[in-house]
């Protein structure tokens, strides 16, 4: 049964609320069917991993050089995959809109900042 204009109106006036308040739980909802293909993928990828190593025990084992070469690249091209499915983000995610009034995520310094900054810092009153 479809929603009638007025229901669609208040749904997307609680989503835009939803997105003011909360955004990154706004867009962690919105995001599960994309992070659902990136698990379909990265499964894919495990076993063409798994495929791969039996290939290239395989050639080792009959000493078939062209077999442990190609389950070389298919462990290769599996673990690309893999790295895609979870390096890029998906689609529903980079469309999520963004209010300018929402805070921005604060990043943690890394170790190397951290070292840096006690170094300055004790350079600094060592001048003083």
């Amino acid at each position: 049964m479809p929603l009638s204009d007025h229901e669609q109106r208040l749904l997307e006036q609680m989503e835009k609320a939803l997105y003011a308040e909360d955004p990154k739980f706004a867009t962690s909802l919105r995001s599960s069917s994309g992070s659902r293909a990136a698990r379909g993928r990265a499964a894919l990828g495990v076993l063409g991993i798994l495929g791969g190593l039996g290939l290239l025990l395989a050639g080792v084992t009959t000493t078939i050089i062209a077999l442990g070469v190609l389950g070389f690249v298919v462990m290769l091209v599996g673990s690309v995959i893999v790295y895609s499915a979870f390096g890029a983000r998906p689609a529903d995610e980079a469309e999520a809109p963004t209010s300018p009034s929402a805070p921005k995520p604060t990043t943690s310094s890394g170790f190397m900042d951290r070292i840096e900054d006690r170094w300055r810092r004790r350079s600094e009153d060592g001048q003083q």
